[in-house]
């Protein structure tokens, strides 16, 4: 298949027939990723005849806002169907294409996704910053979760939409059964002492077909929960970041968790700096294991880190007041040791693939 796209069953199409509104293949991939929102700019794009092309703001509408955030796995209910890009969507993005017009969308259109994936990346219930300390507050991050197995915390996760965890594949690899998880929402410490936290039902759990457990790449996973969530300030999503969206070496952000559980213990929190791939594949860090699907973020000289009973959870960074997932937990040679900082899977690379599952999902009522 090459310069071709390849169907699920192996069939090969023409590049320009992906997203062209007719299903050319069995289960209709061919029709899938077909709007991405990119780059730091928020621009809305919309793949036609093999090119991804802006999309001009004339004419805009929330409709069609809407059937946007609707082809990137988003909807207003769990219940809705996707229609994907045809109908009005496609003919009307096809229309302003032709014209080629480069013109940013509007800001709100730019949010609208936001907007109906419950306003992400906002903290409505906190608004004192931490300095120098670790322990965190209700509403700080308002987008963590616990991942119980067999009511026992095992890993972290991220909410990014209404019915969807963001976790590391290694959290769930091998017993993928959602009868045996539940995630735990709400809370900072454990044992539970609020009342706002709630322990929620998962429906499915799907991680990455090219994680394997000796390696470490891919290291990214899904779950589906069975009931929406409702946020309230303790509960809210974090934004997934903009396909193309860079984030420059040495920016602070945040790791949270409960690494190391003990009884008693509260979500810890810390600022580290993003480190570039360069440095993380220095010969004495991780020289030979650090790929394009991996972040590192932490202190080269030691002693902040994330550690077990971490993994999968948020590395989170600031822009513009609005909170995005750069990173999810995923491994590193002991803990906050020197010149062994924290890797994490890099969500930029895994975009693609996240919206494909949250998009596939929605369309065909799984």
């Amino acid at each position: 298949c090459v310069g071709k796209f390849r169907c699920s069953s192996s069939r090969c199409i023409s590049s320009t027939a992906q997203c062209d509104g007719h299903v050319d293949c069995e289960h209709g991939e061919d029709e899938l990723s077909c709007v991405r929102v990119s780059g730091k700019s928020s621009v809305l794009q919309v793949l036609s005849e093999g090119v991804w092309s802006t999309v001009c703001s004339e004419d805009w509408d929330p409709e069609l806002g809407f059937s946007a955030c609707k082809q990137l796995g988003y909807s207003r209910s769990g219940s809705e169907v996707l229609r994907g890009v045809r109908g009005r969507l496609f003919l009307k993005l096809e229309k302003l294409l032709l014209h080629f017009f480069l013109l940013l969308i509007d800001t709100v259109s730019v949010r609208s996704c936001s907007v109906w994936s419950a306003q992400c990346g906002s903290r409505p219930q906190f608004s004192t910053r931490i300095v120098g300390g670790n322990l965190s507050l209700e509403g700080q991050f308002p987008w963590q979760v616990s991942l119980q197995f067999q009511n026992e915390h095992l890993c972290g996760g991220s909410i990014v939409a209404t019915r969807w965890i963001l976790t590391a594949a290694h959290c769930v690899y091998g017993f993928a059964f959602p009868q045996v998880w539940t995630v735990l929402v709400g809370l900072t410490e454990q044992p539970v002492s609020v009342s706002g936290a709630k322990y929620l039902s998962v429906e499915k759990i799907i991680y990455h077909a090219r994680y394997r457990p000796k390696g470490l790449d891919y290291d990214i996973a899904l779950l589906k929960l069975v009931e929406p969530l409702a946020f309230n300030g303790l509960v809210e999503p974090i934004c997934l970041p903009n396909f193309g969206e860079e984030f420059e070496d040495g920016k602070m952000c945040w790791i949270s968790g409960w690494g190391r559980l003990r009884m008693g213990v509260s979500l810890h929190s810390a600022r580290v700096p993003l480190i570039s791939a360069k440095a993380c594949s220095q010969p004495e860090v991780y020289q030979g294991y650090i790929s394009p699907g991996m972040i590192c973020a932490g202190y080269l000289e030691g002693g902040t880190d994330s550690c077990q009973g971490d993994s999968g959870g948020p590395l989170a960074c600031e822009d513009s007041s609005v909170w995005k997932l750069v990173g999810a937990t995923s491994w590193g040679q002991g803990c906050a040791e020197r010149n062994k900082p924290g890797v994490y899977t890099r969500i930029t690379q895994a975009l693609t693939w996240i919206h494909q599952q949250m998009e596939v999902r929605k369309k065909y009522g799984d």
